[in-house]
This record gives structure tokens, C-alpha cells and sequence, in this order.
């Protein structure tokens, strides 16, 4: 049985790197300044990093409904029996749940992973469901190892500003004017879809120190029980240069010696709403050996 897998570019896997991977990947519409965009086609992160710091307005959308239906039509054209389709969380997005009603019509053909995984742990996801169906499991077996798996992670986020989350209704007007008078950085975490404040810090430096703090905890305590080689320890941002990315990995990197930790940039459907300069640490239990990923 050929399984096929799919994802969507908040993965943070662009079309071109998809086809390298051998999975199908959905661009995700943006909207900057009023004009309609598709990431990785014709807009870049690195583009709207640049476009959210000159204060340009910029907000998603789900993909819709035909984007998705003729995507899966043409991977079956392609003659693959299955898909496994791995959108973002149904914590943060409505397309997850878009994406099961659409499924309902292909009789079971296509099955919709919802691990709640964002970024680059929704990126691992998509790689661990490729090397789960390369040797040989059907898309609902492969879903229900993703979706049992999909507690074993956690990210922490922190954000420059309040003022994106404030526009999406995610915080409150008052609660961003205090931020910002203050200089405080709220620690926000993800885990089973959902995101919730932590920890609030005054200056970005020590709010990058808390949330490694917060993170060795866990390793300390949920995540002692898993081999290291199973265990992803990831950076994720939407920094307006590489020597920024590099130095939030860096440092990530001297906390963790004994871990590889990955960067990966926050994608459009993120970044529109932490806004620039914000930054990500997460672990997450993989199905495959480190080395694959």
C-alpha cells in the first residue's frame, strides 16, 4: 500500500523542500498590507519578518477548501492509496478540523493527524510520518502512532511584543500596553494545542534564560525516561538576520552540549501573529533515531 504524507507550510516545509523529502506540502495564504500572498510561492519568512518590522499589517487564512480537495485528488492521481494530512494543531488553527470534514468524503482513504505540533516539531512530525509509512504503515496506523506520541512535547515562546497576539485576540489591549511600558516579555507555552502564558520577565535576556530554565526542568522530570537519541531539542524565530538565529541556537547549544540543537524559522502563519523578534524552544519525543531528522 502506498502512503502518501502531506503537510501544510506551517510546518515550516516550503513546497521545494517538500518534494525533496517526498512529501506533498499546502501553501498557506497570507495577507500583508492588504494584499493576498502564498507562503513559499510568492512570499518568504524572511520577507515579512522585514514587512512586520516596518510596521506593515499582516494576517492568515485557511487554505480553502478546493486548494485542499485538489491537492489530495492529485496525489491519489499520482497513485498513491493513502494520505496522512498533518496540519497545524487544532489548538491554534480551524484548518485541522476543516481538513477532517473534508476527509469524510474519501471513505477513510485520507486521515487527518491532529498531534498538536506546530513549527519544527510539526516539521518532525511530518518526517517521522514519512519514515513511519516508508516501512510499510497504513495512514491510520501512522495517525494513531502520531496522535499517541503527540503529548511527548512542549514549546516555550517568547515574544518582543504583545501588540500581534493583542490583534488576533489572543491577550487582552491592557494587558499588551502594560508589556510594553514595562519592557516585560511574556514566556508562553504550548502543549496539547494550547497556549497559555507561564512566566513574565523583564528584558528579552532573561526571558531567553527562563525558558531554558524551563526546559531543562522538563527534561529533568517528563522527558527523563526517553533515550536522548529519541529526543528533539529544537530553536525556532522570526529574527531579522541570520547572526541572530545562529545566536539563539548558540545558546540553546551551551545549555544542551548534549543534544544537536536544530533552528528552524518561524513560518508566515506564525510570525503574523508573535510578530518580529520573537524566539522558540521545544523538545518533543520523535518516532525515529535523532540522526533521521
Amino acid at each position: 500500500m502506498r502512503t502518501a504524507v502531506m503537510t501544510d507550510t506551517n510546518s515550516g516545509i516550503s513546497v521545494k523542500e517538500g518534494r525533496e523529502l517526498g512529501v506533498f506540502v499546502l501553501p498557506m495564504p497570507v495577507l500583508i498590507g492588504g494584499a493576498g500572498y502564498t507562503e513559499g510561492v510568492d512570499i518568504s519568512s524572511r520577507q515579512l519578518f522585514t514587512a512586520l518590522s516596518q510596521g506593515v499589517e499582516a494576517s492568515t487564512s485557511q487554505p480553502s477548501p478546493a486548494a485542499v480537495t485538489e491537492l489530495w485528488d492529485g496525489i491519489f492521481a499520482r497513485g498513491y492509496e493513502e494520505i496522512v494530512h498533518i496540519p497545524m494543531t487544532s489548538g491554534l488553527s480551524g484548518s485541522c478540523e476543516s481538513a477532517m470534514q473534508l476527509a469524510q468524503a474519501y471513505g477513510g482513504r485520507v486521515q487527518v493527524a491532529d498531534n498538536r505540533r506546530i513549527s519544527l516539531l510539526q516539521k518532525a512530525s511530518v518526517l517521522d510520518a514519512k519514515y513511519l509509512a516508508d516501512r510499510g504503515l497504513s495512514a491510520a496506523e501512522v495517525r494513531a502512532r502520531l496522535e499517541k506520541n503527540g503529548p511527548n512535547a512542549i514549546v516555550y515562546i517568547a515574544v518582543d511584543t504583545l501588540e500581534y497576539l493583542k490583534k488576533s485576540g489572543r491577550v487582552t489591549a491592557a494587558a499588551a500596553a502594560i508589556s510594553t511600558v514595562m519592557n516585560i516579555k511574556p514566556v508562553l507555552r504550548i502543549q496539547g494545542g494550547k497556549l497559555e502564558p507561564v512566566a513574565k520577565i523583564r528584558g528579552m535576556q532573561r526571558c531567553q534564560e527562563k525558558m531554558i530554565q524551563l526546559l531543562r526542568e522538563q527534561l529533568e522530570t517528563r522527558f527523563w525516561r526517553f533515550p536522548r537519541e529519541k529526543l528533539l531539542i529544537g530553536t525556532a524565530g522570526s529574527f531579522g538576520s541570520p547572526a541572530e538565529e545562529n545566536a539563539w541556537r548558540a545558546q540553546v547549544q551551551k545549555a544542551f552540549p548534549k543534544f544537536k540543537v536544530r533552528y528552524e524559522p518561524l513560518s508566515c502563519s506564525i510570525s503574523c501573529h508573535t510578530g518580529q523578534n520573537a524566539r522558540g524552544l521545544a523538545v518533543m519525543v520523535l518516532e525515529q533515531p535523532m540522526e533521521g531528522i
